[in-house]
């Protein structure tokens, strides 16, 4: 029999503050950065998760020595490339789509493997760029094993794809000789490729961007020495999320000026009408009447999940357009979010790229299911702080992907859980 450990989260309510965690889009890049650099590199950030030690573990199969102590990852430089190598994804999307045209790139024949619902979640237009660019891959979904030597010139994507696919091909081209690429429609997510393109400039690599054309040269990742992982706005976003329906919370160690998309939720949250507050790098939530409102998902699908409760809590309606991406993540969370939503009384109108939520003052409660998905299982949270019988969510095991302490950080918060195992 397989264990999985469901967690009762009873009704409370929520007051405090708490230091947001690192990172992980940023330390994604920053890793590969450094792994690829002419010189060793420390990268500040207190603590790491799955898809983090994902990226560590493969970028190491390809050469690299990364090890965690003093606060951060030391992190040598890939040398001595083997021939041949195995990279395990764990259930990290982010570390697949960026390694697999790095490890081109490198000239390492290597094999991908994953679990979860990784080997399922779509690769293309990736793969056929790929191959159209001196590349030999043995399949479109894992385990795939790509050889051959990835070359640079031009690059063509639609816009309305993962940006996670620029992305790799950003990190990749300068060790291809350089290229552009070219998006030929509008780019949904453009924040993140903001985010690669302004890690590579603190490794010296210098991408220009005329219009929807991103050039990038040939060249080596020159080490900065140290960096450090900024504060996370998607798990930070969570906490937010409670502060707007049970009591006051803060969260440190938050820049408005990074590339991080997610910091929408300030203003989402504005909109709905909690009580927001910034002063530096912290930022305070407070309760106050909530009202039902528009929320365009395209940039910011991480964030939808525990935005969906608060929605449930808004007097009126609220819809969440342009989301048809949530159905491509660790799980469809178009369809888990209108399934706890209704678990807890509420009515929901699903479309293939959308929610509508009718709102109501309070939830009843129940079972909720949390699809071993790090991000329905935290939203799931947000909706039981504020029911009327507390709820329990399945697959509470599944925040170590994004954040460990997760339920540690509730229970200092104020939050009452109770953990339990159960048989599936």
């Amino acid at each position: 029999m397989i264990f999985d450990m469901d967690i009762v989260i009873h009704p409370s309510s929520l007051s405090g503050s708490i230091e947001a965690i690192p990172s992980k889009s940023y330390a994604h890049r920053l890793l590969i950065c450094a792994a690829m650099a002419d010189r060793p590199s420390f990268i500040a950030l207190c603590g790491t998760n799955d898809d983090i030690d994902a990226t560590a573990r493969c970028l190491k199969a390809l050469g690299a020595d990364i090890v965690y102590k003093d606060g951060g990852l030391h992190v040598t430089p890939i040398s001595g490339r083997p021939k041949h190598a195995v990279l395990d994804c764990g259930e990290s999307g982010s570390t697949l789509r960026f390694l697999l045209p790095v490890a081109a790139a490198l000239g390492i024949k290597s094999r991908f493997i994953g679990r979860g619902r990784l080997p399922y979640r779509p690769l293309e237009p990736l793969i056929s760029r790929l191959r159209e660019h001196g590349c030999t891959l043995s399949d479109e979904h894992l385990p795939i094993t790509v050889s051959g030597k990835l070359t640079g010139g031009v690059y063509e994507l639609p816009g309305n794809i993962s940006s996670q696919y620029i992305t790799g091909l950003l990190l990749a081209l300068p060790a291809s000789g350089g290229g552009e690429i070219r998006i030929m429609t509008e780019l949904q997510s453009i924040r993140y490729v903001e985010m690669t393109i302004g890690v590579m400039k603190q490794f010296g690599i210098d991408v220009v961007q005329n219009g929807s054309v991103y050039s990038v040269p040939a060249g080596v990742y020159r080490s900065p020495g140290v960096v450090k992982v900024p504060g996370d706005w998607s798990n930070a976003a969570v906490w937010l999320c409670v502060g707007a329906l049970s009591g006051r919370i803060s969260v440190s160690g938050l820049s408005l000026d990074d590339a991080q998309g997610d910091s929408a939720v300030v203003d989402i949250l504005r909109k709905f009408g909690a009580d927001v507050a910034i002063d530096g790098d912290i930022v305070t939530v407070q309760k106050a009447p909530l009202a039902g409102i528009t929320v365009d998902a395209g940039n910011i699908p991480d964030i939808i999940p525990p935005v969906a409760f608060v929605a449930a809590n808004a007097c009126g309606y609220t819809n969440i357009i342009n989301a048809g991406r949530l159905r491509l993540k660790e799980s469809d969370r178009l369809s888990a979010l209108a399934h706890n939503l209704e678990a807890l009384g509420c009515i929901v109108w699903e479309t293939s790229d959308s929610l509508r939520i009718m709102g109501q003052e309070t939830t009843s409660g129940g079972k909720l299911n949390g699809y071993n998905d790090h991000r329905i299982v935290m939203s799931a949270v947000v909706g039981g702080v504020n029911s009327v019988e507390g709820v329990t969510v399945s697959d509470s095991e599944a925040v170590n992907k994004s954040y460990p302490d997760f339920f540690t950080d509730f229970r200092r918060l104020g939050g009452k859980a109770d953990v339990k195992q159960s048989g599936k």
